[in-house]
């Protein structure tokens, strides 16, 4: 019996790396990620909006209520940006040229980035699609949205704002 559980454990630790993961979830401190921008190649890594509040999206072509909430991260960007709203789109499509099909049908006005080898993703132990995450100005996650349905933008506007209104704590 304890050479079993010998071989197991081995199978394990071949099988790749034990990791300790830790969720991203409301009251945690938003994991740290370095994303690439579709279109111009920018490299954006989340530790440089400290100080601003952060609308995280994930998303994927294939997703009917992706499609739905561009809009309403357009309209947030738009109207929210001067208050110290950043929106961050992270898609996580195999194919870059299924993302940019999306965006030409839905033209995005936040940044729109890659997250190549999905270490976002797993950073934030994204479940469904879409998956947000305000992110208040000290960096600490204040709502996590799974899913998008057009009732609840009201609600996720009022979220923000009432975000944008806290100071940031002195570092």
């Amino acid at each position: 019996m304890n050479q079993r559980i010998l071989t197991l454990f081995c199978a394990m630790l071949a099988l790749g790396p034990i990791q300790t993961a830790i969720a991203a979830e409301t009251g945690s401190k938003a994991p740290d990620c370095t994303l690439t921008s579709i279109g111009d190649g920018k490299s954006y890594n989340l530790q440089q909006f400290h100080g601003k509040v952060l609308y995280i999206d994930f998303w994927a072509s294939w997703c009917p209520p992706c499609l739905k909430s561009f809009p309403f991260l357009n309209e947030l960007e738009q109207d929210l940006k001067e208050q110290g709203l950043q929106v961050i789109a992270i898609n996580l499509d195999e194919s870059s040229e299924d993302a940019q099909a999306f965006l030409a049908k839905t033209p995005a006005q936040f940044i729109v980035a890659t997250d190549s080898n999905e270490q976002c993703a797993r950073s934030f132990d994204v479940k469904a699609m879409p998956s947000s995450y305000l992110i208040d100005r000290n960096g600490v996650i204040r709502h996590v949205q799974l899913g998008f349905r057009q009732g609840e933008a009201k609600e996720l506007r009022t979220l923000a704002e009432q975000l944008l209104t806290e100071n940031p704590k002195p570092k």
